[in-house]
């Protein structure tokens, strides 16, 4: 039986060869037979099924073995090849007629918001660690922002996409956001937006109410819920954490495809992460306690890029707002052993990743 320890640090050692290899889209941990997890850890690479046929057409060449055996079998580490698409930002959907595209005021995470054009999924109502009576909305930076940079962009209920119109439905502004970057490897993609009055955020999230706080952190195998804009109530289990994972932004921000560390991956019976679920959050089945930020998925939806929230409430310094007080962050109960759950971020990451403010409005 592979340990969770061996795993990531044969992971951290062959992910960036690995994430250079065409169809090779992301590199974690995670268990080696999901169905008897007692046979312990297993490196988990997200890659595309490529067939003989397909290669030809690619070149006609044949294509040398996208994994490192040597490696993995040296340290006794099994890998375990899930197929998949590539994986790509959800922020732009088409007009929906789903509950969760609607107006509301005030408002609760799970709803659309976004920027004129696009939408995507107001998170979480979260306010100032030492100010328990501010309130923002917590959200993807490609949510929020315009094209990754601090111009001034007004954040509007329902998104654009939902019929959202610049002006009548406007809430709010975008505070803070972390850049994304196409040379180092990203960990967030996160931004807040400031309302233009606290009554226009409720502390409250759509069918699930109250979230009393948040995890430190969460290990693989645990079963979340989460409303999102347009697949609306969902179930996920974590199927990986520790994934280095490349994410295609397209021309958002002139990014192309860039990469992210650390990541967990989620997976969902049915869609989890379509166009227009960026921003939602995930929450623990038992205690609505927020777990996970979601901004990206594969092509049918099945698999959610997340993050931990954790990490957006330490690089923001904020917790989750609360009618009358904020929420609190707890340990997560049941931990067994460290590398089978998600870390936190080191205080050289913490150091390293700094919000940028958004330029204010000037007529």
């Amino acid at each position: 039986m592979s340990s969770f320890r061996k795993a990531y640090l044969v992971k951290r050692r062959i992910a960036g060869r690995m994430l250079r290899k065409r169809g090779i889209h992301g590199i974690g941990v995670g268990l080696h037979d999901p169905k008897n997890p007692k046979k312990g850890a297993a490196i988990i690479v997200y890659a595309e099924a490529l067939s003989s046929a397909a290669a030809r057409k690619r070149g006609g060449k044949k294509r040398t073995s996208p994994l490192p055996p040597r490696i993995a079998t040296k340290a006794g580490v099994p890998i375990r090849i899930v197929r998949s698409t590539k994986f790509c930002k959800n922020r732009t959907a088409p007009l929906s007629k789903r509950s969760f595209t609607g107006r509301i005021r005030p408002v609760v995470a799970g709803y659309s918001v976004g920027t004129s054009v696009a939408s995507g999924t107001a998170g979480l109502i979260v306010s100032d660690i030492n100010n328990g009576q501010s309130r923002y909305i917590l959200s993807n930076n490609h949510v929020l922002v315009k094209e990754n940079t601090n111009r001034f962009s007004e954040t509007i209920q329902p998104g654009g996409a939902d019929g959202g119109i610049s002006g009548r439905d406007r809430i709010g502004r975008m505070d803070r956001f972390i850049p994304l970057s196409k040379k180092r490897a990203n960990y967030l993609d996160a931004a807040t937006s400031k309302p233009l009055r606290r009554s226009l955020l409720k502390p409250a999230y759509a069918v699930y109410g109250t979230v009393p706080g948040y995890i430190k952190s969460y290990k693989i195998g645990d079963r979340f819920k989460k409303v999102g804009r347009t697949s609306g109530v969902v179930t996920g289990t974590v199927e990986s954490i520790h994934t280095d994972i490349q994410v295609d932004y397209g021309d958002y921000g002139n990014l192309g495809t860039i990469t992210f560390k650390n990541q967990s991956v989620i997976r969902g019976k049915r869609p989890v992460s379509l166009a227009g679920d960026s921003g939602s959050v995930w929450l623990t089945r038992r205690g609505n306690l927020a777990a996970a930020v979601n901004f990206a998925g594969s092509d049918n939806g099945l698999l959610s890029i997340s993050y931990p929230i954790d990490w957006f409430m330490k690089v923001f310094k904020t917790r989750v707002a609360r009618p009358g007080k904020a929420g609190t962050a707890r340990p997560n109960r049941g931990r067994s052993g460290k590398y089978m759950c998600v870390l936190p971020l080191s205080p050289k990451q913490l150091k390293a990743i700094k919000p940028s403010k958004a330029r204010r409005f000037r007529k």
